[in-house]
């Protein structure tokens, strides 16, 4: 007796225990240009490489393994590109901050100059918190 909670396997091979029709292997040329499509589709990002591979890989070896190929290929350029910003981030606001340190350095002597001589000095950039 079979558990009725359990899906029923195919009996003839057309369907999935879902019900759903399977889905058709690729023809040999549309094999090869799906898989061909991943590595093309990196043009834009990882995305189509990853749902060609989600939507097509039970259905082409050529396309799951060249799908896959192109997948890891992208999710290690993605890697890079964030490496590649955070390093940016941290160069240029290590730069900004080298800037404002030797900005505020030239400033502050060229106020404590003026205030010597009894002279008011205004920085010529600031935010008027304090008024």
């Amino acid at each position: 007796m079979t558990d009725p909670n359990q899906p029923t396997p195919p009996s003839d091979g057309q369907q999935n225990p879902y019900g759903q029709a399977a889905a058709q292997p690729l023809k040999p040329a549309d094999d090869v240009l799906w898989g061909s499509l991943a590595h093309l589709g990196g043009i834009v990002g990882f995305l189509p490489s990853l749902i060609i591979w989600l939507v097509l890989k039970d259905r082409g070896p050529f396309t799951n393994t060249e799908a896959k190929e192109a997948l890891n290929f992208q999710i290690t350029i993605a890697i890079v590109y964030v490496i590649g910003l955070v390093l940016t981030v941290i160069l240029i606001g290590g730069l900004i901050s080298l800037a404002a340190w030797v900005v505020s350095i030239i400033f502050s002597i060229l106020g404590f100059l003026k205030a010597k001589q009894g002279e008011h000095y205004r920085y010529p950039f600031a935010l008027r918190l304090i008024k």
